[in-house]
């Protein structure tokens, strides 16, 4: 163990190192993003069109955790839940040197925090390999396969989409002298949580709540490989988000959170607040930040099959951004693309820790004892912002469950301390059906601060089949069963059912 001031300092050296890396790699990134494209004149794709008409079934006291989970905030663990949603949306070309691209998303809903939602209201520009997004759009994790993966620990797509102004590169620049060999992506967005309203009327008196939240996230990923001359490709990055601003109201208290320009500059910068902030604002960083480290591995020799390795590791402010604790809670990954069968075409396999959160210790520095131990991480939650969710579900992972499954109804995350092991497979025999199973095992301890008397061990599964044949032109039927066994969620068992229809508009 190190002292305070030791500590102190080395925090201050890996935040003024990240700085310098994000700003020398995002300006080298940006400058090669306008350098490297077709010259192509601007062409439109068409405009597609999704209807919709959703509804889950369920027994239990909650609707089966993967039917309601990584559904982009459009899950609940209500029971007997659904949707009709409309899409009309164009996406940006990716072979044209300048083009454009809208989304318009709407959805009404029962059994969930909001009956009607304004899911998606995007326009985006892209011109070379440089794009601007404007407004709430669907982001999925970099790494994790939506339909098999549990999802990525920072952003798993289990929530509503935030509204927000997003720049940065479509896909991975090349940097220029490395004949593609070594290539950037990177984004910078800010917005705002839109939930203050549902969070006022849903949440407990008693306890603290967040409104008019103001959101920054950022992330920077290195790839080094090029595809079409060997089969390997490796990649490193960094992506971080953070909730800012806005006012925390506590036991008829009103705390309003600094927004000056300066305090922007903060949330892209992780730096302590002045003056204007709480005390532990002053000594930690500024709002809630929370981040993770990506690597992946992907070996492709052929077109129709790959296996890819992936890590994540999450982090909350300072402590476990270094080595200095080690890096035990993490999310490990394999997915294998199978050569074309009419059996199984996708393998995921994830073993996810996130029990440590650096020991069970919190100790600040005293004259007794002078040591710093900076442990008893408590993830997705903060002490001023609640929880790192919207609208109800964590952002994170949707294995740290969501607030909506408190009673009372608290903006907390209770259970952020686990270890599980999953599995997702799919696979298209036919090409009008296409099916996927997901198989979860957990043991959960809660939090240090409110841990389970007992370890809950939960098991979640999902068998679901896709139906559309070619001969119905854009329609079709999606059934699903899902099922919960263990102390965590109680025995749960539901069904869900949709039929929708895709198509153009030319």
């Amino acid at each position: 163990m190190k002292s305070d001031t030791d500590k102190y300092s080395k925090e201050i050296m890996m935040v003024k190192t990240l700085k310098v890396f994000f700003i020398i790699v995002s300006l080298s990134c940006f400058s090669s993003a306008l350098g490297h494209d077709s010259d192509k004149d601007v062409a439109l794709l068409p405009l597609e069109y999704e209807v919709e008409a959703r509804s889950t079934f369920s027994a239990g006291k909650f609707t089966p955790f993967w039917l309601n989970s990584n559904l982009q905030g459009l899950g609940s663990p209500y029971k007997n839940n659904g949707w009709v949603r409309a899409v009309l949306a164009r996406g940006i070309n990716p072979d044209s040197k300048l083009s454009w691209g809208a989304t318009i998303d709407l959805a009404g809903t029962w059994n969930m925090p909001a009956s009607f939602n304004i899911h998606q209201l995007s326009a985006e520009f892209k011109y070379r390999r440089l794009y601007i997004i404007a407004g709430a759009k669907e982001f999925w994790g970099k790494y994790n396969n939506p339909r098999l993966s549990t999802g990525d620990l920072l952003f798993s797509g289990n929530s509503m989409p935030i509204p927000q102004m997003r720049i940065g590169t479509f896909g991975f620049a090349p940097f220029w002298g490395t004949n593609g060999w070594f290539s950037v992506d990177t984004y910078l967005a800010f917005g705002k949580f839109t939930d203050s309203k549902w969070i006022k009327s849903w949440s407990d008196p008693k306890f603290m709540r967040s409104e008019g939240v103001l959101y920054h996230s950022k992330g920077l990923w290195l790839r080094g490989g090029k595809e079409e001359r060997f089969p390997l490709l490796v990649e490193i990055g960094i992506e971080m988000g953070t909730q800012f601003g806005g006012t925390i109201y506590e036991n008829g208290k009103t705390i309003k959170m600094p927004e000056k320009f300066i305090d922007w500059l903060k949330a892209i910068f992780p730096w302590s607040g002045g003056d204007n902030t709480p005390m532990e604002e002053q000594t930690n960083v500024q709002g809630n930040m929370v981040g993770e480290y990506n690597i992946a591995i992907q070996w492709k020799p052929k077109a129709d099959w790959s296996i890819k390795g992936y890590f994540e590791h999450y982090f909350e402010d300072h402590s476990q951004m270094t080595f200095e604790y080690g890096w035990k809670d993490a999310l490990w990954g394999i997915e294998a693309s199978l050569p074309s069968n009419p059996v199984i075409t996708n393998i995921v396999l994830e073993y996810i820790y996130m029990k440590d959160q650096t020991g069970a210790v919190n100790h600040d520095s005293t004259p007794e004892i002078p040591e710093q131990v900076s442990g008893a991480d408590n993830y997705y939650n903060h002490y001023l912002y609640s929880a790192w969710q919207n609208w109800g579900m964590g952002i994170g992972t949707p294995l740290a469950l969501s607030p909506l499954y408190n009673d009372p109804h608290r903006i907390y995350i209770f259970n952020t301390r686990f270890i599980a092991w999953h599995l997702g497979l799919e696979g298209n025999p036919i090409p009008s059906i296409r099916w996927r199973t997901l198989f979860t095992y957990s043991e959960n301890w809660g939090t240090y601060r409110y841990p389970y008397p007992d370890i809950k061990y939960n098991f979640s599964g999902l068998a679901e089949v896709n139906f559309s044949p070619a001969k119905l032109k854009g329609w079709y039927l999606t059934a699903a069963l899902a099922w919960d066994r263990g102390e965590l969620l109680g025995r749960n068992f539901g069904g869900m059912i949709s039929i929708g229809k895709t198509g153009l508009i030319k």
